[in-house]
């Protein structure tokens, strides 16, 4: 009989060790499975409409190995952390727990007014018999991808932790060509390749360019949002959601086996998370789809995050507005007030003494320029850089005391600028250049954020530039994160919102902080004046950088040559005039720039009134045509007046874009204006060809036009009048 017994449980052993849960997306495409491995190790896989897309892969963490214990009052010195501790084998499945959601919720902004969240979850119960841990993995499907995260549970025997490595897997079912950048834990500022993975260690050398703060860790390793598409069609993008309290994630390629392993961003010491239970970590997502319009039009990452912190957001607006800053850019202007010293010690240096250099942009007469051109033209707010002293020793010298934030320089009146500004109807937005010295800017902080409610400033742009102070820390891991979400927070209190540069890149924390309007985190137009970026890039950003959050990419170039701005540079804008304004739609962001200098724009007011026109927050969004890195075409309902906006947008090779208008409102006819790429338009040797064009449409009516090499059209669509029907109809 006890022979009998053993057998019989060895026999469930068994089963249980090979019992599989699954869970399906509520359009039954998508089917997770989760399974307890060998040596007890939790694997995921996912399935899209019978085709795999994730094989078997592993999941869990490793975790630094545990301090000797001491006592309060005994001689302490340093320990050996001992052997490192696994989270990602030797566990059994002690529940799994199921449900469902279906509901909808209002964006403060967005591209559309409303998402729908609608998936089904399964909570997996892990138990690490050994040390008596328990972990538990959280998998939500939705019908556009996966979510899963780790969860730990209050419990007495896991409290406090440390991350030596994450160990999630997501292993690929063959060679996909991907659209990747570099890995790297302090800049995303890099040119996208394109590249079959097996190709990504042959071309990573090329493809890490010099940055002013960059530390590669791999001859694989890219980073997320990761856009993929594999040979039998899938499109498939792996990124992570709702980045709290954690180091940024990255994926390691093992080229031999087509195995993504996660990489977390260390810190100083070279650890990568410090938790307590209970506690979360974020989202890992997985996107799926036979159609990328779908990827586009995905709210997944939105969706894992959680609901608005505030009750209160009518503070929070979407913003059109003009700077002084491109001619900086361009090193025609300068941030610093003089050259005559070369250094600064900040409330020591008098700058009542020293020449104002001739260059310096953030003077007076420029900024009411800036604010008088605002106003006449309908933007709501002025960007100022360089308006705050300690710039002429702020990068590349690690330097902590750098700036105050509230003390300007003494041609920039922050008083009678920004009452001008306000009689104008016309705000200014501050600027806070960090240099990366987080302790500094903190310390700051609220000194900052009151000079702003007292000028009434109500948008902030900062900036984390260089290497991070603390040294040795980096711009990605825990401690940097956690900062970025302060300033956020605390940004708020003083109904602020922020635009922080060089930042982590965004995971959906906007829908949880609406203030948080926008980031850079990606190569962005600055870099058009600093040798120029590749025309396809426009292509490839709405699959990669934008799908975790809006970023400032600050378009709206109309002289694509730099040197006629600073003769010593001979930059070129890789893009035409109407890519430029195409860009207002495709990359979809509440903070528009419109960032040449008014100079130029007056020199070709017609197209600049696309500009002018152009909605900044939406009510719908229809991405009608999409290629990665090829062309993309959107469309977009303007919030509260309900006007129709269309934008085309083409890499290297000219096409043509046909367009059903079916968004339009049946039974009504419409005035469609249209700017487009002239006939011999192309990107570098005839960037400013442009025609523009009327016509009436209805719903009914396809919209076929020609997009030059490097360029696009917009379309503004307007209700007709009796007076409009001497105008062509489209069929």
């Amino acid at each position: 009989m006890k022979k009998v017994l053993l057998t019989l449980f060895a026999a469930v052993a068994v089963m249980s060790l090979n019992a599989k849960e699954v869970l399906t997306s509520p359009d039954g495409n998508l089917q997770l499975t989760f399974e307890i491995g060998e040596n007890g190790a939790p694997l995921y896989s996912l399935d899209y409409k019978g085709k795999a897309v994730v094989l078997p892969s592993g999941m869990g963490l490793e975790l630094r190995g545990q301090d000797r214990q001491i006592s309060f009052g005994e001689e302490i010195t340093k320990s050996d952390h001992g052997a490192s501790v696994s989270l990602y084998d030797n566990f059994v499945q002690q529940n799994v727990a199921r449900t469902s959601s279906d509901t909808t919720w209002t964006p403060v902004w967005g591209e559309v007014a409303t998402i729908r969240d609608n998936y089904n979850e399964m909570t997996v119960s892990l138990l690490q018999t050994e040390r008596n841990y328990k972990m538990d993995i959280v998998f939500r499907l939705y019908n556009e991808g996966l979510g899963f995260r780790y969860v730990f549970p209050e419990q007495k025997e896991l409290t406090y932790f440390v991350i030596k490595e994450e160990k999630t897997q997501f292993a690929m079912t063959g060679d996909h060509t991907a659209w990747w950048i570099p890995g790297d834990y302090d800049t995303q500022e890099y040119e996208y390749h394109r590249s079959r993975l097996s190709e990504i260690r042959g071309l990573m050398q090329q493809a890490i360019t010099p940055n002013s703060s960059q530390t590669p860790f791999s001859a694989t390793g890219v980073q997320t949002s990761l856009q993929m598409k594999s040979d039998d069609g899938l499109y498939i993008n792996i990124h992570e959601a709702a980045l709290v309290n954690y180091a940024c994630m990255h994926l390691d390629l093992d080229d031999k086996k087509m195995v993504f392993n996660s990489h977390l961003t260390p810190d100083a010491q070279g650890w990568k998370g410090y938790l307590q239970a209970p506690c979360r970590t974020p989202w890992r997502t997985v996107m799926v789809s036979d159609d990328c319009r779908d990827i586009l039009a995905s709210k997944l990452i939105l969706n894992l995050n959680d609901p608005c912190a505030y009750e209160d957001t009518s503070w929070i607006k979407p913003v059109k507005y003009v700077g002084v800053w491109w001619e900086m850019i361009t090193g025609a202007g300068d941030w610093a007030y003089t050259r005559d010293i070369p250094a600064v010690q900040l409330g020591v240096t008098d700058y009542t003494k020293v020449k104002q250099s001739p260059t310096h942009s953030a003077n007076n007469a420029r900024v009411r320029r800036l604010i008088d051109f605002a106003a006449d033209h309908g933007f709501d707010e002025v960007l100022v850089e360089g308006w705050n002293v300690g710039w002429e020793d702020w990068f590349g010298k690690t330097k902590d005391y750098v700036f105050d934030f509230v003390t300007p320089y003494p041609d920039f009146d922050i008083k009678a600028l920004n009452e001008y500004a306000h009689s104008k109807g016309v705000r200014l937005m501050m600027h806070h250049e960090t240099s990366s010295s987080v302790r500094n800017y903190e310390r700051h902080m609220d000194a900052a954020y009151e000079l702003m409610n007292k000028y009434g400033y109500t948008s902030l742009k900062s900036g984390y530039v260089g290497d991070i102070i603390p040294r040795g820390e980096y711009h990605y891991g825990q401690w940097m994160n956690n900062h970025y979400l302060y300033a956020v927070k605390k940004a708020a209190e003083h109904k602020i919102v922020v635009n922080a540069h060089e930042a982590v890149r965004p995971t959906g924390l906007c829908r949880t902080y609406p203030n948080l309007i926008g980031n850079e985190s990606a190569r962005g137009t600055e870099y058009q004046s600093f040798g120029g970026t590749r025309p396809h890039h426009v292509c490839i950003l709405p699959f990669t950088r934008l799908q975790g959050g809006p970023m400032d990419y600050t378009p709206g170039l109309f002289e694509m040559e730099v040197e006629k701005l600073n003769p010593n540079n001979k930059s070129h804008v890789n893009a035409t005039i109407c890519n430029q304004l195409a860009l207002y739609l495709t990359l979809y962001s509440p903070l528009q720039m419109a960032a040449d200098t008014p100079e130029n724009y007056e020199r070709f007011m017609d197209a600049f009134q696309f500009i002018k026109d152009v909605a900044v927050d939406w009510s719908d969004s229809r991405y009608i045509e999409a290629e990665v890195g090829e062309y993309l075409t959107v469309a977009r309902k303007a919030k509260g007046t309900g006007e129709w906006f269309l934008g085309s947008v083409a890499g290297y090779d000219a096409r043509t874009s046909t367009v059903a208008l079916d968004f339009l409102e049946p039974g009504e006819v419409y005035v469609a204006k249209i700017y487009a790429d002239a006939a011999d338009a192309h990107y570098k040797t005839n960037p400013q060809a442009y025609t523009i064009r009327e016509v009436r449409c209805t719903s009914k009516s396809t919209l076929k036009q020609f997009v030059a090499a490097g360029g696009g059209y917009a379309v503004s669509f307007r209700k007709a009048t009796a007076a409009d029907k001497k105008l062509k109809m489209l069929k």
